[in-house]
């Protein structure tokens, strides 16, 4: 069994918090953590360079024939808008896209991007762990209420029987050391299970409306007040 563990990750996400877990549990495997540009992460993962990386979604899960990927969201992560500190919009708590009309939005890399925003060449939209990651004296993050979101996901090799990768996917789930071992399998399944769609939504919710008794068809014909109502024979 390999005496060493490799986690590929991207830029903003945060694996050392699970990396103190697994040095609790697994003292006797090294744990190796590689951050990667999301490309090189899969690459390595598609090699077997890394046991499980921290990526973001989508990903191409059927990769030009190569051995299949599986992966499970984590979390989500909402925007920022990174400006120049001496900005007026870096006074605002918060912004909205449409404050940002007038601006020249840069893209590209994100560390290029903040380059940029340094340089007065106009703002940029990132994850705010991404910006928190980059964050420098001359540019400031405001939260963008209505932003785009990435979600951050764990990747493995479908059909991985490594136990060292059901145990990191266990950690990142937040198992702990005493409770019952599901298998990644597992954990995809239930996940795609308690996603639901809009359909899925409109169902439960209409299964789950009171049901209304309607009054019989001779109700109309209550007595009048003061009128006594013919004895049935």
């Amino acid at each position: 069994m390999p005496s060493s563990f490799t986690v590929a990750f991207v830029l903003g996400a945060t694996p050392g918090k699970w990396a103190r877990v697994w040095n609790e549990r697994l003292a006797d495997v090294s744990l190796s953590l590689v951050a990667s540009e999301q490309e090189d992460a899969l690459a390595m993962l598609r090699s077997g360079a890394a046991d499980v990386a921290l990526v973001r979604l989508p990903i191409d899960l059927d990769f030009d024939g190569d051995r299949p990927l599986a992966a499970i969201p984590l979390y989500t992560e909402r925007a920022v808008v990174v400006v120049p500190k001496e900005h007026s919009l870096a006074e605002s708590d918060s912004l909205l896209v449409a404050d940002l009309s007038k601006e020249n939005a840069v893209t590209g890399e994100w560390p290029d991007t903040i380059e940029l925003v340094a340089a007065n060449v106009g703002v940029a939209i990132m994850p705010q762990s991404v910006a928190r990651a980059l964050m420098r004296r001359d540019v400031v993050a405001k939260l963008l209420e209505d932003g785009p979101e990435w979600r951050v996901a764990i990747a493995w090799r479908d059909g991985s029987v490594d136990p060292h990768v059901e145990e990191f996917i266990g950690i990142v789930r937040g198992r702990t050391a005493r409770s019952s071992r599901g298998t990644a399998k597992d954990d995809a399944a239930a996940e795609a299970a308690t996603a639901k769609t809009p359909e899925k939504k409109q169902q439960r919710a209409n299964q789950s409306k009171p049901r209304v008794k309607y009054p019989r068809a001779n109700a109309h014909r209550a007595a009048r007040p003061g009128k006594r109502q013919p004895k049935k024979r």
